[in-house]
């Protein structure tokens, strides 16, 4: 059973920050040509909301406002987050950065990463000849590298 006084997996702190920050929930999927992420905002805007990648780190941050004015009306109870929040996925380095899409629908944002071509190893052909791979002629003895 869940501690109402504790705060939930979804809440987190920030430095500087006397009140709990909101996480919005994530879902990643992977499939042959690309990674899905889908992230619950229902309420966020997206003029309040920013995409970064850098280094192999997603980041999806923004903020949820109030969505009432307590001064015209008695609040009774709150259970949604509002305020600032930031999650950052760690994704694999074989991506294409410039290729990222985002969209938003009914409250859920849709960001694909596509995957780059894996990086085959390049095979080295063997020749037989001199016991020396790099000598060039006239120098005799020495290697050039």
């Amino acid at each position: 059973m869940l501690n109402a006084s504790m705060p939930s997996a979804r809440q987190q702190y920030y430095p500087g920050m006397s009140t709990p920050a909101w996480a919005p929930a994530v879902d990643i999927s992977e499939r042959k040509d690309a990674y899905l992420v889908a992230v619950e905002l229902p309420g966020v805007g997206i003029d309040d909301l920013e995409i970064t990648f850098q280094d192999g780190l997603l980041t999806i941050q923004g903020q949820r406002h109030v969505a009432h004015d307590s001064s015209d009306e008695r609040v009774h109870r709150t259970e949604r987050r509002y305020g600032a929040f930031r999650r950052s996925i760690t994704l694999p380095t074989h991506v294409k950065p410039d290729a990222i899409e985002a969209s938003t629908q009914d409250g859920v944002l849709q960001i694909m990463v596509p995957k780059a071509e894996e990086v085959q190893a390049k095979r080295i052909q063997v020749r037989v000849g001199r016991g020396q791979a790099a000598l060039t002629e006239g120098e005799e003895g020495e290697t050039r590298t």
